[in-house]
């Protein structure tokens, strides 16, 4: 993809529906904007139907891919992130129906994109904060993972991403009421499934790596 012809700066002040018309006209870079700035949106989304890495990259590719086939249909009726959530949804439950006929088709991206997942910690904690920190990011994730996709969907694009009740009745299809009742119902499994995963006895454990550390280090001392 080419340099872009604008600054980060001057990026950040155009609103989408003039960095759409400009790519529309012909300005095809201005494109990744709106890909930098949807990204971490349209990971989580895709992230609350699939859970491979591998698919969830393809389906991020594709549905931008789309996006842009598409960016002509865009009317402005609708914010232009609800839009692109839609399309990514739609391209996820296109996949999970392929994966189970057996019939998916990976594209070839090879290792292109992958800084895109990575999120970069806060190199304000030190050793000890960030450990604790994954570990709980991990537990949160892996709880949110066991929830039902209908719930799990809402509780992504409510809690996570902030989407209005509005925002979320035009991307998912349902009811205001019926957002109420999936979230609620959300946050009860979640709160059941975090306090199984932190029974006292899985309290500070001392295993895995932290274990084999200790014991490299004493062998070789000794």
């Amino acid at each position: 993809m080419r340099a872009l012809k604008i600054n980060d700066y001057a990026s950040k002040q155009l609103d989408d529906s003039v960095v759409t018309q400009r790519v529309i006209a012909g300005e095809k870079e201005l494109f990744e904007i709106l890909m930098r700035r949807y990204n971490q949106t349209l990971y989580r989304v895709i992230r609350g139907y699939l859970k491979d890495q591998k698919e969830i990259q393809d389906a991020m590719q594709n549905t931008y891919l789309k996006a842009f086939d598409k960016l002509y249909q865009f009317q402005g009726n609708s914010s232009f992130s609800t839009w692109l959530i839609r399309i990514g949804m739609n391209e996820a439950l296109a996949r999970i129906k392929n994966i189970k006929k057996d019939n998916l088709v990976y594209l070839n991206s090879g290792d292109t994109g992958k800084e895109m997942f990575n999120q970069i910690p806060d190199k304000q904690m030190n050793p000890e904060k960030k450990f604790i920190h994954q570990e709980a990011q991990q537990m949160l994730e892996h709880a949110i993972d066991a929830l039902p996709e209908k719930y799990r969907v809402v509780y992504i694009l409510k809690e996570i991403e902030g989407l209005t009740n509005e925002e979320v009745e035009k991307t998912v299809g349902i009811t205001e009421s019926n957002i109420k009742v999936r979230l609620h119902r959300a946050k009860l499994l979640l709160k059941d499934s975090l306090y199984k995963l932190s029974l006292p006895s899985q309290v500070f454990e001392f295993r895995n790596n932290r274990c084999d550390e200790i014991v490299k280090f004493v062998m070789e001392a000794i």
